[in-house]
C-alpha cells in the first residue's frame, strides 16, 4: 500500500495471519490489518485509503472461513473503543464490537428483552449484517438504526428499513463498517429474562457441539427461517434434516467433519485447512442436491484466495 496521507492512531499491521482470529482456526494472512482507535480514526483512515483498495470488516470470526491463500484487502477489526452497551428506556445502543451475548445480558439486567441474542455467536456488527436470529426473533424485529463509516470515510446513520433485512441478509453498502446499532427492546422482569436465557443456553449446549471448533450453522435452512424453539416446530426443511437424509452426518474431508452431534455444524477436528472445510461443505451441498433436489446455501462466509 502506498504511503497514506493519514497516519492512523490504531495499529496497522502488514501480512497479519488471520487463522487465530477465526473460530475454525484456518486461513492465510491479510495484506493489511487495521484496528482503529475510535470512529474518527476509522473515518480518516478510510477517507485516505485509495478507493481501489478492498476493505473487509471482520468481527470475532465466528461465521467465517478465510481461505488458505489469505485476503488481498485491508481487514478492519473493531476493538475496545467500539464495544459500549447503553440502555436508555426501551432503547439499547450497542457498539459493533460488543458480543451478542453481552448485549442480551446487559439488556436483561436493565429489564429489557433482547434474549434472542444470548445464544448467537459473534458480535453486533455481524449480527446486523446477517440479520441474525433464533427462536423466532431476528435483528430485524428490534433494529432501529445503525451508525456506519462508509468506504469514503463518511459517518452516517442508516435506518433499519434501508438495510432491507431478510433471512441471513442485508444490503449494507459495499465496504461500509458498522460501528454501532440501536435496538428497541420490550420490558421484562430481569429474573425471568435471565431464566429464559439460562434455558436457551442449556438447550443449545445439549444439541450443538459448543466445545468444538466450529462456526455455528454451516448452511441456511432451506425453509427460509430459523428454528423457532417451539414444540410445533417442523424439521423437514431444516438444514440438519436434509443433511441427515443425504447420509452426510459425520462426513469427513481431511481434518474437517460434519458434527455427529449436529449435522449442520462443521468442525475442525484438528489440522483442517480452509480447503478441507470448504470441500466438505461443497460435498454436502452436492449430496443434498442429488438426493433431494435442494440447493443448500452457505451461511458461513467464505472469503479470500485459494
Amino acid at each position: 500500500m502506498e504511503q497514506l496521507a493519514y497516519t492512523p492512531r490504531g495499529p496497522l499491521t502488514a501480512h497479519r495471519a488471520l487463522a487465530d482470529l477465526t473460530w475454525l482456526r484456518v486461513g492465510g494472512p491479510a495484506d493489511w490489518f487495521f484496528q482503529p482507535a475510535d470512529e474518527a480514526d476509522l473515518s480518516a483512515f478510510l477517507a485516505a485509503l485509495p478507493a481501489e483498495v478492498p476493505v473487509f470488516p471482520m468481527g470475532v470470526g465466528s461465521n467465517l472461513i478465510v481461505r488458505d491463500g489469505g485476503l488481498r484487502a485491508v481487514v478492519i477489526r473493531l476493538g475496545r473503543g467500539f464495544n459500549a452497551i447503553v440502555v436508555e428506556g426501551e432503547t439499547v445502543t450497542a457498539g459493533a464490537a460488543a458480543l451478542d451475548a453481552h448485549v442480551a445480558r446487559r439488556a436483561a439486567e436493565a429489564g429489557r428483552d433482547l434474549t434472542f441474542l444470548r445464544t448467537i455467536p459473534g458480535s453486533i456488527g455481524g449480527a446486523v449484517r446477517m440479520n441474525a436470529g433464533c427462536y423466532g426473533s431476528y435483528v430485524a424485529d428490534h433494529l432501529i438504526s445503525v451508525r456506519a463509516v462508509l468506504r469514503d470515510g463518511a459517518i452516517v446513520t442508516i435506518p433499519a428499513a434501508d438495510l432491507h433485512l431478510a433471512y441471513r441478509s442485508s444490503t449494507l453498502p459495499e465496504g461500509a463498517v458498522v460501528i454501532s446499532a440501536r435496538f428497541r427492546a420490550a420490558p421484562g422482569d430481569p429474573a425471568a429474562l435471565e431464566a429464559r436465557m439460562a434455558d436457551q443456553i442449556a438447550k443449545r449446549d445439549a444439541s450443538q457441539p459448543t466445545k468444538e471448533r466450529s462456526a455455528g450453522s454451516t448452511f441456511r435452512n432451506p425453509a427460509g427461517f430459523s428454528s423457532t424453539g417451539r414444540a410445533d416446530d417442523v424439521h423437514d426443511l431444516k438444514a440438519w434434516a436434509v443433511i441427515d437424509k443425504a447420509g452426510m452426518r459425520g462426513a469427513r474431508v481431511g481434518g474437517a467433519q460434519m458434527s455427529e452431534m449436529h449435522s449442520n455444524f462443521m468442525i475442525n477436528t484438528g489440522g483442517a485447512t480452509a480447503q478441507d472445510l470448504e470441500a466438505l461443505g461443497e460435498e454436502v451441498r452436492k449430496k443434498v442436491l442429488q438426493t433431494q433436489g435442494i440447493s443448500l446455501e452457505w451461511e458461513i462466509m467464505r472469503v479470500g484466495e485459494y
